[in-house]
Formats: structure tokens, C-alpha cells, sequence
């Protein structure tokens, strides 16, 4: 079940990997600037995207239940709240660009395009949120497979119009950055009308109707119970990375372009681990929907097992590429080249154990204990990455790479608590979230 919800991720990351290649052949600013938004970007996308996750739990354990009609009221409630959420991050994101740029240390020579990436970019929420949804439900029935097509063709598209709408061609006039945002539009707006096609025709194991869509307040408030912690642990994620490029931004911007290049590595790194949390969180509620908490348990044991070798092989590999993929996303830069290979290399041993605490927050949030996932990663991040990155890069001779050294420690951080907590299992004692 997670190998088509990790290509799926894979693909759907690859939409800044590809932005990353094409701006760096702007220039190393343009890298830069994409790179002060993208934090920003996913805090606003993690505020719904904790809605989408609950969506996830509630359906799976009513699939796991056998209830098929209230799979389907599930589902369409789901649609609705996120559909009006989605319209309000976009508002929110496109007027506030400029002060969330100033906030997050935009230089000069990088503020008018980060600002214009980021208003353009939040009027994709809508269509990204409504993709995001029908993933989320499908995933909750364990239908993974045409989601993942979906993706695949709308990178493909996306790898066309991106230098399209970045240099322009013919009539078609060159946008620089914003061109990227753009591109990303175009293929949200495919990827989220085929989703909600799937999902109102109801052949594919869930059936939303219209009339299912007026507000259910008790059903609304079971949604928000669940999904504002999951929100929260997203969000929390998004707001330590944005207070991690606050402090790389206190560099050069060859620094910031190295973070940058770093980051979108340590993001597919990222992809299969959430794969496997999310595979995790869907079997862990079917089978706690069904009644059988040694199949959940059992599911949470395979999923570190594979997330442990998995994720450490892929370390080792990166560990060995880490020069030429920095090379790869910034040709002409021998400094940034340098800095990011090392960012990689350092992040690089790690990588199995950040698989391994979110493998286990896959089985906390499939019981429904999403507040559990939420205080992991408020500690991990908050009460040891960014206080480390600041004193590591402010008080000793690591400068700069103080930073770097924040993300292996708190990783390995974050699995020994998260495994604890899984070990006393206390998880297997909540009841099912059935409304």
C-alpha cells in the first residue's frame, strides 16, 4: 500500500525539484528567493492539510467498521470543509505576502521575487487542497494506485510548462519565477478536477453527493478535534523550517541557495517516510475500525522495520550523490556547490531514523491519537532543532553549519521519543473515532 502513495509524494515533489532546476538557470537569487517561500507555502498548506489527514482516519475506520454509508457521508463532509478552508488560505496567503517575506528576512535582491512566487502560488491552494482531499480518502480505503497516475501525468505536464511559462516561447512572454508558480497552477487545477470527477461519479469505493455537503456541526466538530492537532504538527514542521531560514538568512545568499538545494533533497527524503506514515495510518485505522489491535500493532512493527533499512540506504546513497546533485540544481556556483554537499552529507546518516518516527506517527494518528504526533514534533522541533541550529551557529566555530548539524540530532531526537511512547502502548487503548 505505501509504494504508489511514496511515487505519488515522489512525483508530486518533484513539482520543486523541477521548479529548482529551471530558476537555477536564472540565476542562484532566483533558487534563493523560491527557497524564503517555501516554508511559508507549506505553513499555510499544513493548516489544512491536518483536516485532509483526520478525513483519512475517520474513513478508514469506517472502512474498517464495513460501514460504506458512512464512508461516503465521511467523505463528503471532508470535501466541504476543506473546499472552504482552501478559499481562505488563498486569501489569506496572497494578501499577506509581502509582510510574511519582510518577517522571514527577504533581502533586498530577493524580495520582489519571493513576494510575487508566493501571492501566485497561494491562489493554487484551492485546486492543491481539493487534489489533496480525494488523495487523503482514497487513501483511507486503500485505493492509492489512480491517485498516483494522476500525479504522474500532471508532473509530466508540468515539466513543459514550467521553462514555458519561466523563459516564455512565442506569444507565450517569459514570467521568471512567477512562471514557475504558474505552471504549478495549470496542473493543480487537472489533478483536482479529475479528483473530484472520481469522487462524485462513486465508482472507485466512495460516492460524495451534494446533499451530504450542508454543515453537520457534530460531524464538523469530530473532523476539527482531530485534524486541528494534525494541523498543528504539520504547521509546527513548517513554522521551524521558516525559523530555520531566518537564521540561514543572517548568511549570504550563496547560503541560503545552499540551504535551499538541501532542503528539496531532505524533502525527497521526506516523501517515502510519509508514505510509509500514511500507509501506516490507514491500515492501523482500518484494523483498529475492525477490532484488531494485533494486526495494527503488527503494522507499526514492519513499518519501522522497512522505514529503518529503507531510509538508511537511501542516506548512505545521497551521502555518496551529494556533490553532484547540488551541482545538478546550481551549475555555475562552486561555493554553493560545496556548502550544500555538505548540508546533504551531514543530514544523510540520519534519514532512518527520521523514517522511523514517522512511521510511528502514522500509528498514533491512525488510532486517532493525533495530538500524540503533534507534541512529538513540537518538542523535537522547537525544544531542540532550531535552539540548537541558533547556538551551534551563533556561539561556536561552526557558523553556518551549526545549522546543518541541527537536523541529524534532533532526527534521532525524535525517534527515541516517539518509540518510547509507541513501546508503552498506550495507543491500543483509544477507542475508534466512529461518527
Amino acid at each position: 500500500m505505501a509504494f504508489p502513495i511514496i511515487i505519488a509524494n515522489v512525483l508530486q515533489t518533484m513539482y520543486q525539484l523541477v521548479d529548482t532546476f529551471w530558476l537555477g538557470r536564472l540565476s542562484a537569487n532566483a533558487v534563493a528567493s523560491v527557497s524564503l517561500s517555501f516554508p511559508i507555502l507549506f505553513l499555510v498548506v499544513s493548516l489544512g492539510g491536518g483536516l485532509t489527514l483526520a478525513g483519512t482516519v475517520i474513513v478508514a475506520q469506517h472502512k474498517g467498521a464495513g460501514d460504506q454509508k458512512m464512508v461516503n457521508y465521511a467523505s463528503s463532509q471532508t470535501v466541504m470543509v476543506i473546499f472552504f478552508i482552501s478559499i481562505i488560505l488563498a486569501l489569506i496567503g496572497y494578501y499577506s505576502a509581502g509582510t510574511l517575506m519582510n518577517l522571514i528576512g527577504a533581502g533586498e535582491e530577493l524580495m520582489d521575487d519571493a513576494v510575487i512566487y508566493f501571492q501566485v502560488s497561494s491562489w493554487g491552494y484551492i485546486f492543491m487542497f481539493m487534489f489533496f482531499v480525494y488523495q487523503s480518502l482514497m487513501r483511507g480505503i486503500g485505493n492509492v494506485i489512480i491517485p498516483m497516475y494522476i500525479v504522474l501525468g500532471t508532473v509530466f505536464l508540468n515539466l513543459v510548462l514550467d521553462p514555458l511559462f519561466i523563459f516564455g516561447y512565442g506569444p507565450i512572454p517569459g514570467y521568471g519565477v512567477a512562471g514557475a508558480a504558474i505552471a504549478s497552477i495549470f496542473t493543480q487545477a487537472i489533478s483536482a478536477a479529475f479528483g473530484l470527477y472520481i469522487l462524485f461519479k462513486g465508482k472507485r469505493g466512495i460516492k460524495i453527493r451534494l446533499i451530504h455537503m450542508s454543515w453537520d456541526f457534530k460531524w464538523v466538530k469530530n473532523l476539527f478535534s482531530l485534524g486541528l492537532p494534525a494541523s498543528l504538527d504539520q504547521s509546527s514542521r513548517a513554522a521551524a523550517m521558516a525559523a530555520m531560514v531566518m537564521l540561514v538568512t543572517s548568511f549570504d545568499s550563496e547560503i541560503v541557495a545552499a540551504y535551499g538545494v538541501g532542503a528539496r533533497i531532505l524533502s525527497l527524503v521526506v516523501v517515502p517516510a510519509l508514505g510509509l506514515s500514511i500507509a501506516t495510518t490507514s491500515l492501523v485505522g482500518q484494523n483498529i475500525g475492525a477490532g484488531r489491535l494485533d494486526r495494527a500493532e503488527r503494522v507499526g512493527n514492519i513499518g519501522m522495520l522497512i522505514a529503518a533499512i529503507g531510509l538508511s540506504l537511501l542516506g548512505i546513497i545521497l551521502f555518496f550523490l551529494a556533490e553532484p546533485l547540488t551541482r545538478f540544481f546550481v551549475p555555475d556556483d562552486p561555493h554553493v556547490i560545496e556548502v550544500g554537499s555538505k548540508f546533504i552529507k551531514i543530514m544523510a546518516p540520519t534519514f532512518g531514523l527520521l523514517g522511523i518516527q514517522q512511521v510511528l506517527n502514522g500509528v498514533f494518528n491512525g488510532a486517532g491519537l493525533t495530538k500524540v504526533s503533534m507534541l512529538i514534533s513540537v518538542m523535537v522541533l522547537w525544544m531542540a532543532r532550531f535552539p540548537v541550529a541558533f547556538m551551534l551557529s551563533n556561539n561556536t566555530s561552526l557558523s553556518y553549519e551549526g545549522i546543518w548539524w541541527a537536523f541529524p540530532i534532533s532526527n534521532a531526537i525524535a525517534a527515541m521519543i516517539a518509540f518510547m511512547y509507541y513501546k508503552r502502548g498506550s495507543w491500543k487503548k483509544i477507542q475508534p473515532q466512529l461518527v
